[in-house]
């Protein structure tokens, strides 16, 4: 009686979802925020790194959070649009064929690229809550959607940058938009057998009869006011996704601008931080300095700076591009480094400050992790499929 007693007490400890309330990990996580905030502070100055932090949370929500709530709000209406009036039906019927093979999707899934190509990555969350467009997936599929829409984010703004620098970037530009859906491939594959495990998932049966697909619910009402109730349905989808993502945006977003700029100046070798947004201690691309012998031969890169394209898009493209214009001034980076950086830039476009928000936001928060790793595998994919797809483009051309 009293063995079964303490193993009673003892199993709301051993269970998964209760802990001791002190635990080793509460000293850990203890040690690990406290180093945080003292290699922060002694670089920065303690009230400076809380300046920086509190204003680049708030110019994110600013500029970037609202950005994506307006995109995603426009997307959202126009995935209804799209599903009330049969496009969606049409383009997964055209397709299929295709996607199916490459990504192990239904041909609805292109909808997201081409929305997120010529928006962002979370306006697929909005497509992706729309029933008549979430109906061609699979349950296993929906969370791989995150990776697919992440892999063509700001896709147009960045191939016509990479563009506007000059004629003899339009070829690298387009081969590095070859190389983001290599990645993006990758990505989306080893995604989906990690939701199949977790979903359990051992057939390819659809989710939904044939007969079901055939068809397509509408709304009540004439044409007009269907596509009025869809407009205003898809635009509200819109804005509880964006509401959604902000706080995996704000938080995380703000750790790898910390971690990925550098302070406003230097003065007499000795850097100047005055606490506004963006500014950092640099890490990440003083890190990347020790793997450049590794990274060179798969990305082809001219120089060591090069890196610090790919790290920073890894929380913010758009920041990344604006770096790229100083590197060809500079005579830092050429053709090549232009196919590699528009393949990685849009194939990661950002995804560690949205991922965790766009997971978060198809209610599958848990599987974060695993889309998480997908994508950065699909990335390095993305960049290394470029660099010898333009070794291959410049050998052809003589």
């Amino acid at each position: 009686m009293k063995s079964a007693e303490v193993s009673e007490a003892k199993d709301p400890i051993a269970s998964s979802k209760t802990k001791r309330a002190v635990s080793k990990e509460t000293f850990v996580f203890l040690l690990v925020i406290g180093g945080a905030f003292l290699y922060l502070g002694n670089t920065m100055g303690i009230g400076i790194m809380f300046n920086v932090i509190m204003n680049t949370a708030h110019d994110l929500l600013l500029n970037t959070v609202f950005f994506i709530l307006s995109i995603a709000v426009l997307a959202g209406a126009l995935a209804a649009l799209l599903s009330e009036f049969g496009v969606v039906a049409l383009i997964n019927m055209i397709i299929s064929p295709i996607m199916k093979p490459l990504y192990g999707m239904p041909g609805a899934a292109s909808i997201g690229a081409i929305t997120t190509y010529l928006s962002d990555n979370p306006a697929i969350i909005s497509l992706a809550k729309d029933q008549g467009f979430k109906k061609y997936f699979q349950i296993y599929q929906v969370p791989a959607l995150c990776n697919l829409g992440t892999a063509f984010g700001m896709g147009l703004i960045l191939t016509t940058y990479m563009i506007s620098l000059g004629e003899e970037f339009i070829a690298p530009a387009l081969i590095g938009n070859v190389g983001a859906i290599i990645g993006s491939i990758v990505s989306v594959r080893l995604m989906t057998r990690q939701t199949k495990k977790y979903y359990g998932v051992e057939d390819e049966k659809p989710q939904v009869s044939s007969s079901f697909l055939e068809v397509r619910e509408i709304r009540q009402g004439n044409t007009f006011e269907r596509a009025l109730d869809a407009i205003l349905e898809g635009g509200k989808n819109g804005v509880e996704m964006g509401l959604a993502i902000i706080p995996g945006v704000l938080f995380i977003c703000t750790i790898v601008m910390l971690l990925t700029f550098g302070p406003s100046g230097m003065e007499n070798g000795v850097a100047v931080y005055k606490g506004e947004a963006y500014e950092g201690v640099a890490l990440l691309p003083k890190l990347g300095q020790y793997i450049f012998p590794v990274l060179q031969p798969l990305f082809g890169f001219q120089s060591v700076e090069a890196l610090a394209f790919p790290i920073t898009s890894l929380g913010a493209v758009g920041a990344a591009l604006g770096i790229v214009r100083s590197f060809l001034d500079s005579n830092l980076i050429g053709p090549g480094d232009i196919a590699v950086f528009t393949a990685m830039g849009m194939c990661w476009s950002g995804y560690l400050s949205t991922h965790v928000g766009m997971m978060d936001a198809l209610n599958v928060r848990q599987l974060a992790n695993k889309a998480i790793l997908s994508h950065t595998i699909g990335g390095i994919a993305a960049g290394i499929a470029a660099n010898y797809l333009f070794k291959l483009y410049s050998f052809i051309l003589g």
